[in-house]
């Protein structure tokens, strides 16, 4: 077992035993299905989106997931709000740019939180992290463009680490994660998290949990990236055929199911 193993296997067992509150200002369209998977890991979910309240319940949370899929002018201002208060008081702060670089809103929104939130981990697809980077994108909605699927995730992924100071994560077909320092590519998941909105979000949610109790953004993206495509797996093999429906329970249930044992045996990692 290579030490980026051992570290992910370590890291859901801190995890279960610290439980970590996870404050989430995230998408409509998804908020249910992040609860869930935080629940299902062991953390301990709160969402709250209002400014009268955003930073201080970013006080009391382990750990800040800012997520931009239904961006509006309210939500940002409690972006903001609640991003400073976690830089102030040493909180992780998790940033998932949803369709930046499709739109005015997106790409101001992501620029201001970029100028004053300092990020622990920024998680996107290949689209959405090269926009981030500087780079040429041609972001199709929320979804990556195949116009950027030449892009070089590791290239792109330390561009962004270097850039900003924080842990990136690249997540396609094959994952990939660099904080300056070191680079991990994961293989693991399954074509069918494609088809069932939210499992970007929920990954971004479990990153969320696992730095909350880790304190180590590479390592808790890392680790929320692997348990998210090995908990895809899962699901296929239990649900799969049954359709996309079923997929989406199970894999609430497989990340409940998860443990050290199962992250041994099943992580797909390769540090590079």
């Amino acid at each position: 077992m290579n030490q980026i193993t051992k570290e992910v296997s370590n890291a859901i067992r801190v995890l279960r035993e610290k439980v970590p509150l996870v404050h989430n200002i995230t998408n409509y369209v998804t908020v249910n299905d992040c609860a869930n998977a935080l629940l299902a890991i062991g953390a301990s979910p709160i969402m709250a989106d209002d400014i009268a309240e955003a930073a201080d319940i970013s006080a009391i949370s382990s750990a800040l997931v800012l997520n931009i899929g239904t961006l509006n002018q309210r939500t940002i201002a409690s972006m903001l709000a609640a991003g400073k208060r976690a830089n102030e008081l040493g909180i992780p702060v998790v940033f998932d740019p949803v369709g930046a670089g499709a739109s005015k809103l997106r790409n101001d929104a992501t620029r201001e939180i970029l100028e004053q939130v300092r990020l622990t981990v920024l998680r996107g697809n290949i689209s959405e992290v090269s926009f981030v980077a500087g780079l040429g994108a041609s972001t199709k909605g929320v979804d990556a463009s195949e116009a950027d699927g030449g892009n070089d995730a590791v290239a792109v992924a330390k561009a962004v680490a270097e850039k900003l100071g924080c842990t990136a994560a690249v997540t396609g077909a094959v994952d990939v994660i660099a904080d300056g320092k070191r680079v991990v590519k994961i293989r693991n998941g399954h074509p069918m998290l494609s088809r069932v909105t939210g499992t970007g979000c929920m990954t971004s949610a479990l990153v969320g949990a696992y730095a909350g109790a880790l304190r180590d953004g590479f390592t808790a993206a890392v680790s929320g990236i692997a348990s998210m495509g090995i908990a895809g797996e899962l699901a296929y093999e239990a649900a799969g055929q049954t359709g996309t429906g079923s997929f989406h329970i199970a894999v609430i249930d497989a990340l409940s199911r998860l443990n050290p044992v199962l992250l041994e045996e099943k992580a797909k990692l390769n540090e590079i």
